[in-house]
């Protein structure tokens, strides 16, 4: 894909002749490696939950930013507004094509920025304003991939030095299977029938099942894959290297409405439950309501039905499509007012709470079968890379201690999301003009939900507070970093080469650990399993996260009381450095 990288506009690049102009005076705004300003406009004014402000948009390859600036439009200051162009969902313009109403100052005549968590930024134009080549840069920088442009990553990375700490190189599939046991172990084995990605696509180079399957051969393995929903077969994702209970995760069956059988996949599922002598019946979660599995089998989908040696399990969590609509009207409850007096009712009818809980049930469920019973487990829903990982990795991050370290929750993303085929692209859209694509959902952001329930629980299980969560939730839509784009492994490494041509997020991570460690972790307590308490009682709206653009509502995190508590919060981290030091201490006279 050939692109022009000159970013030198003037008006006639974008929309024809105007009083704006690429901007000339200096502005505060720190621009990244390839960030080039792109266009200018004075004429602008953010109406906002404070009213209405006169300043500027400047838009620049990778972000949105408004000034605020005074009438005479000569001294403008940096404001909060300041959004990354990857975040953009929708530019929807208002008022017409007519300047009729920007020539009566009716604020009603401007456009406005709908984002992908659901803020939405609206703006007044005035009558020397040209609304037009606002949106058309906007438009164009917003949804590159639709404009045949690149992405923000790759022109970002080519013009950036190369990270001491390369955030690629965090995971390996061969250095987690040596840290679960699997090159010692006497029946599991690691195949690489996948290494060119033909077995199939959205799978990883590598995993791990059974050696009795192995040694059935790689036809025995082709009947599987034919039987299983776009050949992703049951592969290991965890294992307790005491009991030998694991968790294996894959995609629904093809059974039908004929409920076709496959001895194959049977046996397969056999040889998991044999993998674990304290197991006498494989357990299958399907994570999807009942009622949903059956409907599957009218599309050539389904369900495991009378496996001799599993037992099936319904979790009756919803789709991709309920999650999206819910999580919107969750936030509407917070942004851009809060109903104070309605506040419960409201966010009852969202459900979005209701929906966590049930993936927090479900882990649980997990947890509790592999630990307590000592049996293992096989998890999935549809296609196996939505509720499936969000699943899996939630009973992981509860079963060992290292997923709950910063580098290893690190490796936990890498693994069961971004290298077993979660569809980042089209659950986020990066790049594309697609607002009302029925593909999109928040799956990935319901998941460090659940995870921050987790860690309310349990404070001091955890190397990293929420700072870390919120910082790649906003990463995962600015399209800066290469890690979460495109739909596989296959495309974003072997197609698109993004670890040669992009920077992980995890470079930036690994250098900066100290914004995002939690100074109450304790090394000795975090070796225990944890039980996440899925009750209605203990769950919370996460606040500090999706209210913390509405300015009447100050969370703990606002500046504003962050500002004030820092020579408490100093105080404390010294403390409970000293604390760590002397707990270092013990340990060392302990051996």
């Amino acid at each position: 894909m050939s692109t022009d990288f000159n970013d030198s506009r003037n008006s006639s690049d974008i929309g024809g002749p105007s009083n704006s102009t690429v901007l000339q005076e200096p502005i505060d705004i720190q621009l990244l490696a390839a960030e080039s300003v792109i266009w200018t406009e004075k004429n602008v004014a953010y109406i906002g939950p404070f009213g209405k402000f006169p300043g500027k948009v400047v838009i620049t390859r990778y972000r949105m930013v408004f000034l605020v600036g005074d009438h005479g439009g000569k001294h403008y200051k940096r404001w909060k507004l300041d959004v990354p162009l990857g975040q953009v969902s929708k530019i929807e313009k208002i008022g017409g094509q007519s300047r009729s109403a920007a020539m009566r100052r009716d604020d009603n005549y401007g456009f406005i920025v709908l984002c992908k968590d659901y803020r939405n930024y609206k703006f007044a134009c005035l009558p020397t304003s040209n609304r037009k080549s606002i949106c058309d840069a906007l438009n164009r920088y917003a949804f590159p991939i639709s404009h045949n442009f690149p992405l923000f990553a790759f022109v970002h990375a080519a013009e950036s030095p190369r990270s001491i700490s390369d955030g690629w190189k965090i995971y390996s599939a061969e250095g987690e299977y040596e840290r679960l046991g699997i090159p010692s172990s006497r029946l599991w084995e690691k195949v690489d029938i996948n290494k060119d990605y033909k077995f199939s696509e959205t799978y990883p180079r590598v995993f791990v099942i059974p050696k009795a399957t192995v040694k059935k051969g790689k036809v025995f393995l082709k009947k599987v894959g034919e039987y299983r929903s776009k050949e992703r077969i049951p592969v290991l994702s965890w294992i307790d290297q005491n009991t030998l209970a694991s968790i294996s995760r894959c995609s629904q069956p093809m059974t039908g409405l004929a409920s076709k059988k496959c001895i194959e996949d049977e046996i397969h599922l056999a040889n998991i439950m044999s993998a674990n002598a304290n197991c006498r019946e494989l357990l299958i979660l399907d994570a999807r309501p009942a009622v949903n599995a059956k409907l599957m089998k009218a599309k050539g989908g389904g369900y495991e039905d009378n496996y001799t040696t599993a037992s099936l399990t319904f979790l009756n969590i919803h789709n991709i499509h309920v999650v999206r609509d819910s999580l919107k009207r969750m936030v509407s409850t917070l942004l851009p007012r809060v109903d104070e007096k309605n506040f419960y009712k409201v966010l009852d009818g969202t459900k979005w709470l209701h929906h966590v809980q049930s993936i927090l049930e479900g882990a649980l469920k997990a947890v509790f079968n592999v630990d307590t019973e000592k049996q293992s487990i096989l998890v999935h829903c549809s296609d196996g890379w939505d509720r499936t990982a969000q699943l899996t990795s939630l009973a992981m991050i509860q079963l060992d201690p290292y997923y709950r370290t910063i580098e290893g929750f690190i490796v936990l993303i890498e693994k069961e999301w971004c290298s077993f085929g979660h569809k980042f692209g089209q659950r986020i859209g990066h790049g594309e003009d697609s607002h009302g694509d029925g593909e999109r959902s928040p799956i990935f952001v319901q998941f460090f939900d659940c995870v921050w329930q987790i860690m309310r629980q349990f404070p001091w299980a955890f190397q990293f507070t929420q700072d870390l969560l919120i910082y790649i939730l906003d990463e995962l839509y600015s399209c800066r970093y290469g890690t979460f784009l495109f739909n596989s492994e296959k495309i974003r490494l072997l197609d698109n080469k993004c670890a040669e041509t992009t920077i992980s997020l995890w470079s930036y991570v690994l250098e900066n650990k100290e914004k995002f460690t939690n100074p109450m972790f304790k090394v000795r307590q975090t070796k225990k399993v944890l039980y996440v308490n899925p009750s209605f009682c203990v769950l919370q709206v996460w606040v500090d996260y999706y209210a913390r653009f509405n300015p009447h509502l100050k969370t703990p995190q606002h500046e504003d009381i962050q500002h004030s508590g820092i020579p408490f919060v100093n105080a404390k981290k010294h403390l409970m450095g000293e604390i760590m030091a002397l707990e270092e201490s013990i340990n060392n006279a302990d051996k």
